[in-house]
């Protein structure tokens, strides 16, 4: 449709009728001609592909390969062969029972604003789902509803419509079904259009659907979106580093053990079997699951403190973040026009409290109410606002003030007015009371001012107005007439003139109590927080400085300033500028690339659709739920369901938390790990000594059993600690830094190597008096020891503090472990299927003293860091 086309002639053109509307059978046909209205999601993967996608890690290809050749060697061997299937299968499940829990939480997500449409067809209204429209339908538009797809405005009465969603601009559109003088208009002109996702705020009219779903403009930005890739996180990529070292890793030592024990005389099957009982032991196969495990973990926190997220390893990267980019409207403020001040001549400034209000101040918020189009109505234990933000909120102080507008109504009978437009900056209601005619004026104190008699209080007035306005609050001044009958000549030069000032009010979208102490937070945290708003400098300034955002030394810019700026002189500036005020949707993704290009992890929050490019740009784009449009949903990592910024905080908190947790997971998986392949490899090397034939110190069914029952365990239980109390205390993880970064690779080395030499020591000592003896008193102390150290892994405080006590999981998964080692060891069937001997009290306390001596050894390196630290 051409925006120079009249309203008549793009209803002939839709072959519709403005006041019948559609009928049912061009409903139908257009149905199967244009579709539904509802944007396309990308394709998703048939569960058989996400199945088979789960096989792709080197680990699992390494394992699987290990279970299929070691069957064809030896078929008689298949026991081990099916527990490394199990095992395989089980994580590959795993996955995807995560992957479609965090779609379904969105799909219930959606399903919470499902919108409807008010339409005429067959010359009936009706209420219908959006997703029903079609072209060529006629919408009927009132203040509060949301536009249910694009169309041609046809009918306009004081139409007013939001369309901050779309394009960012934060004042309401004025609506005209006149025809423009040109086509080539850009989206924020189109004044005879209704976008689909914006909102109407005030008046009534009637549009004409001419764009559904993936055609609207909100249809376009989408698909765009479903185009652009997603870059993997942080902890995606370290995990597939630690994954392929593992794997070349094991191959290699796998083939030099290999080696080795054909040269020291085994027989080839032999040789293999022990070369797979190591391939068993150098890939921590719980790895996988335990860290999926602790994100869905993580997830399942989020969704209880109202976050949302969508894709699982969002969480770590939130918790890297070093900048949060933030919108303020909805966000950092409680997106509610609210009164704070008033301004009586005889009374001055005052704040505005309810509950205390003298009944001057309680008359003067009368005029502004009844010189209101807006209402506040009662419903469900909450109230609910109709109209313009800056209307309701006038109501709103009548209504807690025990004067509503129906009650209003008995007294003051409205009967005619001269309605607001932007060239008057006014708007005057004509009332009827028992004292005859009133009209009440509302506007601009400038231009109200102007127009009052003349009175000894107006520098008082104005400059009450200027001390307001500074503070960052909208002001509104009244004034009213008294008339023995409502003139013949309703124009503003004959109305609008000759008034009694009455008073001002001060307003403002107030920030959320609990946001200043989440930044404050943040900010100790090493966190920093931007504001982007489509809002006034001034405004947005004061917001800032009064939640901690803009500090001493920083600045506030505008769009056209930032337009202004090269990328140099962006990049030169960035770490100056804390808020960004009056900016484009293309700003957004700009700020969000300049931080990103300067080493940091950025955050970004939004809600409407021309916020979509900068969620998709950030490390991890935050949706509001509540206001967000189903565009930004899509396009974030994380969508909030209560719209607040101290859910970012929080999340942030877990996010380390988890890091934290994966970290210690790590290196208690691969310490043990390295334990149990230095106990093999050590064994096969003694074995080249002369006399010394040690042979395999394990199986690989003692293998499986220990990193399934006494690694996995205990790691899901330490995935499941809860973060440092310090956490927040400390700098956010550089985007760069090393997974095994302040020591770790160091640790997990040295750990590694004190677990397999003790447990090789255990082995040679039971082996002098039988292979079984050694094989038993080896596999003891393996699973013991690991089920020790676990204790050591959870915190970096002593193993003997209050804090051991802190984890009932762990406790929970040491008793489980001990008890099913007990089981193995002495139930004969089971004994029998690993290989066991009967432990004697002597060989037995040997073994369990060997486990425990990493305890012993840790705490003294830990005492030892702890007065370093002093």
């Amino acid at each position: 449709m051409k925006t120079s086309q009249t309203a008549q002639e793009v209803i002939e053109e839709l072959g519709t009728d403005l006041s019948a509307g559609l009928t049912e059978q061009q409903v139908k046909e257009r149905t199967e001609r244009y579709g539904y209205n509802e944007l396309q999601e990308v394709k998703k993967d048939s569960l058989l592909k996400r199945f088979l996608l789960q096989f792709t890690d080197p680990l699992i290809i390494v394992l699987i390969l290990a279970a299929l050749i070691s069957i064809i060697v030896d078929p008689g061997e298949w026991i081990d062969s099916l527990i490394i299937v199990i095992v395989v299968l089980f994580n590959a499940i795993l996955g995807v029972v995560q992957e479609n829990n965090a779609e379904k939480s969105l799909e219930a997500l959606k399903k919470m604003s499902a919108p409807q449409a008010k339409v005429i067809r067959g010359g009936q209204k009706k209420v219908i789902p959006s997703r029903e429209l079609t072209v060529g339908d006629v919408v009927l538009l009132e203040a509060g509803d949301f536009i249910p797809s694009d169309g041609r405005i046809a009918e306009s009465f004081n139409l007013q419509i939001d369309e901050s969603a779309l394009t960012g601009e934060s004042v309401p559109v004025n609506k005209t079904s006149e025809a423009l003088g040109q086509d080539d208009v850009p989206l924020g002109d189109r004044k005879n259009m209704a976008f689909s996702s914006t909102v109407v705020t005030y008046g009534r009219g009637t549009m004409v659907v001419t764009a559904i779903g993936m055609e609207n403009e909100v249809g376009k930005i989408a698909g765009m979106l479903m185009n652009s890739g997603k870059e993997t996180t942080p902890l995606q990529n370290k995990l597939a580093q630690i994954s392929k070292t593992i794997g070349m890793l094991c191959l290699v030592i796998c083939a030099v053990v290999f080696g080795m024990e054909m040269f020291s005389g085994m027989g080839i099957l032999e040789a293999f079997k022990t070369a797979v009982a190591l391939a068993v032991a150098a890939i921590p196969e719980g790895l996988a699951t335990v860290v999926t495990i602790v994100l869905a973990l993580g997830v399942n926190k989020m969704v209880k403190c109202n976050a949302i997220v969508r894709k699982l390893p969002a969480v770590e990267t939130l918790g890297s973040a070093s900048i949060v980019c933030s919108d303020k409207t909805g966000t950092l403020t409680q997106n509610k026009m609210t009164v704070v001040k008033t301004y009586l001549p005889e009374a001055g400034i005052q704040d505005f409290k309810a509950e205390t209000a003298g009944t001057d101040v309680k008359e003067l918020m009368r005029w502004f109410t009844l010189c209101s189009d807006g209402e506040v109505i009662p419903e469900a234990g909450k109230l609910k606002m109709i109209g313009d933000p800056t209307e309701t909120a006038l109501v709103e102080a009548s209504y807690k003030m025990g004067e509503t507008k129906p009650e209003l109504a008995k007294t003051y009978v409205r009967s005619e007015e001269l309605a607001f437009d932007s060239s008057r900056k006014m708007m005057t209601v004509f009332y009827q009371t028992d004292d005859g005619i009133l009209s009440i004026t509302k506007g601009g104190p400038d231009i109200v001012l102007g127009r009052c008699e003349n009175f000894t209080g107006k520098a008082a007035a104005e400059e009450a107005n200027e001390t307001m306005a500074k503070d960052a609050l909208r002001v509104l001044a009244v004034a009213v007439r008294r008339w023995d009958a409502i003139p013949e000549n309703l124009d503003s030069e004959n109305v609008e003139n000759h008034l009694t000032f009455v008073g001002l009010c001060g307003m403002i979208d107030p920030p959320r109590d609990e946001v200043r102490d989440a930044i404050a937070q943040a900010k100790h945290g090493g966190i920093r927080t931007i504001m982007i708003t489509g809002d006034h400098v001034v405004t947005a300034t004061a917001i800032a400085k009064n939640l901690g955002i803009l500090e001493p030394g920083q600045k506030a810019i505008s769009g056209p300033e930032l337009s202004a700026m090269s990328d140099e002189e962006l990049e030169a500036q960035i770490e100056q500028i804390s808020v960004y005020a009056r900016v484009a949707p293309e700003h957004k993704v700009r700020i969000v690339k300049a931080w990103q290009d300067k080493g940091h992890v950025v955050a970004m929050t939004g809600d409407g659709v021309n916020d979509s490019p900068a969620l998709k740009a950030a490390d991890i784009g935050c949706a509001m739920g509540i206001t967000g449009t189903d565009v930004a949903k899509g396009a974030a990592d994380m969508v909030l369901t209560d719209d607040n910024f101290a859910t970012i905080i929080h999340a942030v908190r877990q996010g380390r938390g988890i890091y934290d947790n994966i970290r210690k997971d790590v290196q208690f998986l691969l310490s043990s790990n390295i334990g149990e392949v230095l106990t093999i490899f050590g064994a096969s090397c003694i074995s080249l000594i002369p006399g010394w034939n040690l042979g395999v110190p394990l199986m690989p069914v003692h293998l499986l059993w220990i990193n399934l029952i006494t690694d996995s365990l205990p790691a899901f239980a330490i995935g499941m600690e809860e973060p440092e109390p310090d956490i927040m205390n400390r700098k956010p993880r550089s985007k760069d830094e090393s997974f095994f970064a302040h020591g770790l690779g160091w640790t997990i080395a040295w750990q590694g190597v004190m677990i397999g030499t003790l447990t090789l020591i255990s082995y040679i000592l039971g082996n002098r008096d039988a292979h079984e003896i050694g094989m038993t008193m080896a596999f003891v102390t393996l699973a013991l020891s690991q089920l020790f150290h676990s204790f050591n892994v959870k915190s970096e405080h002593s193993i003997f503090s209050k804090q051991i006590f802190s984890n009932k999981y762990l406790w929970g998964a040491f008793a489980v472990g001990v008890g099913l080692q007990l089981l193995v060891m002495y139930v004969p069937f089971l004994a029998s299927a690993f290989s066991m001997a009967a432990l004697d009290p002597s060989h037995l306390m040997i073994a369990v003293g060997l486990a425990f001596v990493p305890v012993i050894v840790v705490e003294i390196t830990k005492l030892a860091h702890r007065m370093s630290q002093r």
